[in-house]
């Protein structure tokens, strides 16, 4: 995997942690062997108060994101930049629900190298592309319905844009959506992104970022054809029971197509 796609197994690391707890908020039990497959590419660090920040964050957004996804109530569902993502694998898919998992070519080889011998729970389909460029077509080519309804889903991936790319792939997808589609990603925080790029432990993952957006996501769907709702971060975490120990403004964004194309 390329250096930016390593951070993926930070993310990893994360769940595998969550996943250990009596009380945990899901069970990934292949992020652990995913960190196992590749020990000396994990990202470590200081356990600083940002760092324990956006490692809840990332242990809220995969509940958040499990529970969206299954509420979906899509045919098809879209992992843009799915990473080392096994939802495919770990959640109780409706019956005839096809996945698409997009990233990078080394990202999907690795991933499905420590999935060998694993069952997905619903018809999975892999699209090696780089989402900063051309992958409309190649997802087309492996059987991607634009008449059908789709649940889409950015996860931890928009920051990792520029503002051309991260607008170019939500016209894409608003392009791709048929009505009733759902999407959902980060809203992005660039103060707490710049907090988290003067820690040696968080930098590991800040020194990729590129800004996303550049504007609240809520308000680009709304502008595109889309009805689109925040998630404050706080809320969602204590509604799991799991309040931030400091304030934060991050959060989700979920949508919904409300137009034709």
């Amino acid at each position: 995997m390329d250096e930016v796609s390593k951070t993926a197994l930070g993310v990893a690391r994360v769940r595998a942690g969550e996943s250990e707890r009596p009380d945990r908020l899901f069970d990934d039990p292949w992020a652990a062997k995913f960190c196992a497959a590749a020990p000396d590419l994990v990202p470590v660090g200081t356990r600083t108060p940002i760092a324990l920040a956006f490692a809840l964050q990332a242990i809220i957004r995969t509940r958040f994101y499990d529970d969206y996804l299954l509420d979906a109530g899509c045919p098809q569902v879209v992992l843009l930049g799915a990473g080392l993502d096994s939802r495919a694998y770990r959640l109780d898919w409706p019956s005839g629900t096809s996945l698409f998992e997009v990233d990078l070519p080394g990202v999907l080889a690795f991933k499905d190298k420590v999935l060998a011998d694993a069952e997905p729970r619903c018809q999975r389909t892999v699209v090696p592309a780089d989402l900063a460029q051309e992958w409309e077509k190649p997802l087309i080519a492996a059987g991607f319905d634009p008449e059908r309804p789709t649940a889409w889903l950015a996860e931890g991936l928009l920051a990792y844009l520029t503002p051309e790319e991260a607008d170019r792939l939500l016209s894409t997808v608003t392009g791709l959506s048929a009505p009733d589609s759902r999407f959902s990603s980060e809203r992005g925080d660039r103060a707490v992104q710049a907090e988290a790029a003067k820690t040696s432990t968080m930098n590991q993952y800040a020194q990729y970022w590129k800004g996303g957006l550049g504007r609240p996501v809520p308000e680009w769907l709304d502008e595109h054809g889309w009805r689109a709702t925040g998630h404050d971060l706080g809320d969602v975490a204590a509604g799991y029971g799991r309040p931030p120990s400091r304030p934060t403004t991050s959060g989700f964004a979920t949508a919904i197509r409300r137009t034709s194309r």
